[in-house]
C-alpha cells in the first residue's frame, strides 16, 4: 500500500564525494570513533500522542522496538570506540523516531541477509539497515523509506584492474555481502560479458568482502555510494580504497523493513519520520553523517514496486 503522499525523490545519478561526506573516522571493519561530544546535534522532535496510540499494546507496555541492523556499514550504522555501541545515521535517525513514539528502538548487530527473514518472521520487530526498498522484498515486508542510494564500485586505490564501469568488471572477481541488491545488480550484469563473465564471491558481511579487496583477492566491492565514499575519505581506509567513478547504479530507497502483519507499527513510524522531516530533525541527522544528498523529499511507504 503506498503513502498517499507520493514522492519527488531526487536520486542523483551521479555525484561527487566531496559533496556527499564529512570527515568522519572509521576503520576497515566499521568502527567509528566517536565521542558523546561529537554525536549528532541535539534534536528537539516532541511525544505525538496520537502516532504513540497507533502503536500494539505490547510495545506500549515494553516501551522498546527491537531494530535489527548490520553495524558494519558506517556511516549508516557501526560500532562505536568501545565495541558494543553501535552509532551511525540510523541509530541516530531510530533514537529520533522513538522520541517522537514516546519508546525506545533498540539497534541489534546481526548478518545483513538474516534481517529480512527475522522481520518476515516476527523475531525482531523491525529492521535500519541500509535495506533498499524492492519489489521482491515486499513480498516478505513493507518498507518506510528514509534514503536515496545508488551503487558505486569501490577499488584498490591506484585502480590497478582499470576498472571505471561495470563493464570493466567482466573477467574479474568481485566480492560482495551476501543478500544485498549488489548480488542482484552483478548477476544482471553477466550477459553483457558472453564467455567472460564476471567471478562473484559473497560472504557474510561487507568487512569479509573488503578484506578481499584490500588484499588483492578480488578486483572489486560493490557498496551503497555513501559507504563506499566513506572508506575512500576516511584517513584510516583511504590508503586502501578509491571509487571507480562518481556514477551510481540504479538508484533506490532505503526502508525500515517492518513485519506485513503489523501494520500499525508500519504506520507509526511513517507518521513518525514525517514529524522529523517537518521538524527539521530528519535533515540535521543527515547532515551530520554526511549524506543529505541522499534525503528524500517525502516519506512513502513501498516505494520499490
Amino acid at each position: 500500500m503506498k503513502n498517499p503522499v507520493r514522492s519527488r525523490l531526487r536520486a542523483a545519478v551521479a555525484l561527487t564525494v566531496g559533496a556527499t561526506l564529512v570527515a568522519l573516522g572509521a576503520s576497515a571493519c566499521g568502527t567509528v570513533e566517536r565521542t558523546d561530544a561529537a554525536r549528532a546535534p541535539a534534536a528537539s522532535p516532541t511525544l505525538d500522542k496520537t502516532l504513540r496510540g497507533l502503536l500494539p499494546e505490547r510495545v506500549l507496555q515494553t516501551g522498546v522496538l527491537r531494530v535489527g541492523t548490520d553495524a558494519a556499514y558506517p556511516p549508516m550504522s557501526s560500532f562505536g570506540p568501545d565495541g558494543r555501541t553501535i552509532v551511525g545515521m540510523e541509530p541516530d535517525l531510530g533514537a529520533a523516531l522513538g522520541r517522537v513514539l514516546g519508546i525506545k528502538l533498540e539497534f541489534v548487530h546481526m548478518e545483513f541477509s538474516s534481517i529480512l527473514p527475522q522481520v518476515r518472521d516476527g523475531v525482531i520487530d523491525v529492521g535500519i539497515a541500509a535495506m533498499t526498498d524492492t519489489a521482491e522484498r515486499e513480498k516478505q515486508v513493507d518498507f518506510v523509506n528514509y534514503l536515496s542510494a545508488g551503487t558505486s564500485i569501490l577499488v584498490q586505490r591506484g585502480n590497478p584492474s582499470a576498472i571505471s564501469d561495470l563493464a570493466d568488471l567482466c573477467g574479474k572477481t568481485v566480492a560482495l555481502e551476501q543478500g544485498t541488491i549488489q548480488v542482484d545488480l552483478v548477476r544482471r550484469a553477466q550477459p553483457n560479458c558472453g564467455t567472460n563473465p564476471i567471478k562473484l564471491a559473497t560472504y557474510p558481511t561487507n568487512s569479509d568482502a573488503l578484506v578481499q579487496l584490500r588484499t588483492g583477492r578480488a578486483n572489486a566491492v560493490l557498496n551503497d555510494f555513501a559507504p563506499a565514499a566513506f572508506l575512500t575519505t576516511d584517513a584510516r581506509t583511504k590508503a586502501h580504497y578509491q571509487l571507480a567513478s562518481t556514477t551510481q547504479y540504479e538508484p533506490g530507497q532505503y526502508g525500515v523493513a517492518v513485519n506485513k502483519s503489523q501494520p500499525a507499527i508500519r504506520d507509526a513510524l511513517a507518521g513518525a519520520l514525517s514529524a522529523l522531516d517537518h521538524d527539521g530533525t530528519y535533515k540535521r541527522i543527515l547532515d551530520h553523517w554526511g549524506v543529505s544528498a541522499g534525503a528524500v523529499d517525502d516519506v512513502t511507504v513501498n516505494s520499490g514496486s
